[in-house]
């Protein structure tokens, strides 16, 4: 079956500044992969059959997002079980001397599907407890190789870095359909002889910290805004 996520804006490669941006773009989804990046208007013609998700008109479509900081967030931080009401924000350290794997990858798994609320697709590791690298596996976000970044680290990944260091990988024909969908900032018009920032292409238009309004991962939507 063919999907169509259509959004106000679409930029297939915010780490390249010369790469094209889509304004009332689309990606078209077969399986796991993506099958065209472009125009709405053109991809909607050429597959008059596909499910078409309009993610609406303040919503910028970008790869998904690398957290660098997996391994302290998932094995050193503890993510609360909404049950145990002291909120939803990381407890930092709050694994640190624990022993219980039981633990460790309950906590992980809240700590992925919140992750997924930033809309990202990867993360960093290297994962030293098996019930960590169990929930990570099983969550379908992609793994990444070597160390992770320095500091304290944020689930949400444009609240510490620009968008052209955030995103992993691009969306491009042929390539796996992990990306997310975000409400968009208003237009930062530059001044006269100044380039925009890299990755705020489309006039200056680019994604909002704070949360996504979708996440696909594999083809797969696995987190939407209620």
């Amino acid at each position: 079956m063919l999907t169509l996520h259509r959004a106000a804006l679409v930029l297939p490669d915010p780490a390249d500044p010369t790469a094209p941006s889509f304004a009332d773009g689309a990606v078209v989804v077969r399986g796991e992969l993506v099958e065209a990046v472009g125009s709405f208007g053109e991809l909607a013609a050429a597959h008059p059959s596909a499910r078409v998700r309009d993610w609406g008109a303040a919503a910028v479509l970008t790869p998904g997002l690398r957290n660098p900081w997996g391994q302290r967030l998932l094995e050193r931080d503890y993510h609360p079980d909404p049950r145990e009401e002291i909120g939803v924000e990381p407890v930092a350290d709050g694994l640190v001397g624990c022993t219980d794997e039981t633990r460790y990858g309950a906590s992980a798994r809240r700590g992925l599907q919140r992750m997924l609320g930033f809309g990202v697709t990867a993360v960093a590791g290297p994962f030293e407890r098996a019930a960590v690298r169990t929930a990570v596996a099983r969550s379908g976000l992609g793994t990444l190789p070597g160390a992770s970044g320095a500091g304290a680290g944020s689930l949400d990944p444009l609240a510490v870095l620009p968008l052209a260091w955030a995103v992993h990988g691009r969306v491009a024909a042929g390539g796996r359909a992990d990306f997310a969908v975000f409400p968009v900032l208003p237009v930062v018009s530059a001044l006269p002889g100044v380039s925009a920032p890299p990755g705020e292409g489309g006039g200056g238009a680019r994604p909002a910290p704070g949360g996504c309004l979708a996440t696909v991962l594999g083809g797969r939507l696995v987190y939407r805004r209620r």
